[in-house]
């Protein structure tokens, strides 16, 4: 059996996922074979293996930090939200039916921790180290008895525990404390110690609490990790994204032409892959932004309308906020609209849904020559093809199935002017293509803009992921990190009152 390890944190956004891979990157730079794992994701965010499975997209990108490809055992339980309570629960990569929030804690969950354990075991068993990542705060004591994501796996695999917590928040010392003190003796011998996110200033004004807190809890600090820009990976969103906010923080070369070139992605609701703008936001000169009003489109280049987990609540949120209308404008007035997947679905002229909104006949914004009908059956695929003499890679996760009626072909969906629409999630991704597009844009919207010939979305990728890398390396004890993952918890960590409720 290979080490391990399962990087928990004090709260959601902590940094679990960004320190996951930061470690994933550090481990096989030294030569070791590794691979990523979350037993269970709760993201609308999500991606398709090669061989057709779904898993979440930060599971996708750990991967890619591992330089292995991604499978469905290094993230075998995926929650897709469909609303405030209820979810589609992904198996192995597979839709295996829709299940209310209490209905899933009430038993469902606890009867996976046999297949989640078993997926674990089976990567260990062909890689030196597996690094685990848990979900929220394994101290939500509400969740305990059914947890397969936190201490469930973790003593489920006998794995010690990281904990994570973001100091640019403040009260980490309480957090950090306040975790340990919330479990169960035998959970608690399991977590090792500590690692400190996003640290501003000095750290030797930080060492002397950090002393104390091994005073108080027996556990040492692992590291301290300075804050940095632009180090996100793909958001695991739950159901909330910033409406306002860019894309990504990192800085970018300015603009190659004489104009820049303004996106807005309208964020609907359940907005799923909303990390297909990602590698627009990466070019020279294109500013990217969600908006929810329709007097924000008016300065718009390019307005995307993306994936949504609910095709119909998306359209009729269009419609009640009248950007149902500022699009259609735009479409009459050649002006480019983008519509990827759920997106694509609502700028067609009818949706029969019996199985997303069970809505049944539901007319769409009538922009492009597609009817869509809901099957049961999910597509799940990793399409190729070419568009404007480019080739494009794709991936696909939809129930709608489009029959398009006229327009001109683009990949598996057709453009009507400057309408466009299709199902491919990525496919901004592919450079070549990202490129003639944006030419395409830039000139219908009048703009001086010329993309810059040598964006590599996939490099920067890379350097990304190095940098996560470098901040492992760079700042935390990396040789006791080692030890840690290779031979478990310290023997007789001591227990911390009051621990976890009866």
């Amino acid at each position: 059996m290979s080490g391990g390890l399962l990087v928990a944190g004090t709260t959601s956004d902590a940094g679990k996922s960004v320190v996951t891979a930061g470690i994933c990157r550090w481990l096989v730079r030294q030569g070791v074979k590794v691979a990523p794992f979350k037993a269970q994701n709760m993201s609308l965010n999500s991606f398709v293996t090669r061989d057709g499975a779904e898993i979440g997209r930060a599971q996708a990108m750990q991967a890619q930090a591992c330089r292995v490809e991604p499978s469905a055992l290094m993230n075998p339980v995926l929650l897709k939200p469909g609303g405030e309570r209820s979810s589609q629960v992904v198996l192995l990569g597979r839709p295996v039916g829709e299940m209310s929030a209490r209905g899933y804690h009430g038993g469902r969950q606890e009867r996976l921790l046999g297949t989640v354990l078993d997926s674990l075991a089976e990567l260990r068993a062909t890689h030196d180290a597996v690094i685990c990542e848990g979900a929220g705060s394994p101290a939500e004591i509400n969740l305990r008895r059914t947890d397969i994501v936190n201490m469930g796996i973790a003593r489920g695999a006998g794995l010690p525990v990281l904990v994570v917590g973001d100091i640019d928040r403040g009260g980490v010392f309480a957090s950090f404390f306040g975790t340990v003190a919330l479990l169960a003796p035998e959970d608690q011998a399991l977590v090792a110690g500590y690692l400190v996110n996003k640290f501003r200033g000095d750290v030797s004004l930080l060492e002397p609490g950090l002393d104390m807190l091994h005073g108080l809890t027996g556990r040492r600090t692992y590291g301290v990790l300075p804050f940095q820009h632009g180090l996100g990976i793909d958001e695991e969103d739950g159901l909330r994204v910033s409406l306002r906010g860019t894309v990504r923080e990192s800085a970018v070369a300015p603009p190659v032409g004489e104009d820049v070139l303004r996106v807005a992605v309208c964020a609907v609701p359940l907005m799923s892959n909303f990390t297909d703008v990602d590698a627009l936001a990466a070019e020279p000169g294109v500013v990217v932004r969600f908006v929810d009003r329709p007097e924000e489109l008016a300065d718009a280049d390019l307005v995307i309308v993306p994936g949504t987990r609910g095709t119909v609540r998306a359209l009729q949120w269009l419609r009640e906020r009248g950007l149902a209308d500022a699009i259609a404008r735009r479409a009459a007035e050649r002006r480019p609209v983008l519509g990827i997947c759920g997106g694509f679905q609502l700028l067609g002229e009818h949706i029969e849904d019996e199985v997303e909104s069970r809505a049944g006949h539901v007319d769409g914004l009538g922009l492009l020559p597609v009817r869509v009908r809901f099957a049961r059956e999910k597509t799940l695929t990793r399409p190729v093809g070419t568009a404007l003499g480019e080739r494009v890679e794709g991936y696909e996760i939809h129930h709608g199935v489009a029959r398009v009626a006229g327009g001109d072909p683009f990949l598996d969906g057709c453009r009507v002017g400057q309408t466009w629409g299709t199902h491919w999630h990525g496919s901004l991704e592919s450079d070549g293509f990202r490129r003639a597009f944006l030419h395409e844009v830039a000139a219908a919207a009048g703009r001086r803009f010329v993309p810059a010939r040598d964006t590599s979305f996939a490099a920067l990728r890379e350097e990304q992921l190095d940098r996560l890398g470098d901040l492992i390396e760079h700042h935390a004890d990396t040789d006791a990190l080692w030890r840690l993952i290779e031979s478990g918890a310290p023997r007789g960590l001591p227990f911390i009152p009051p621990g976890a409720p009866a």
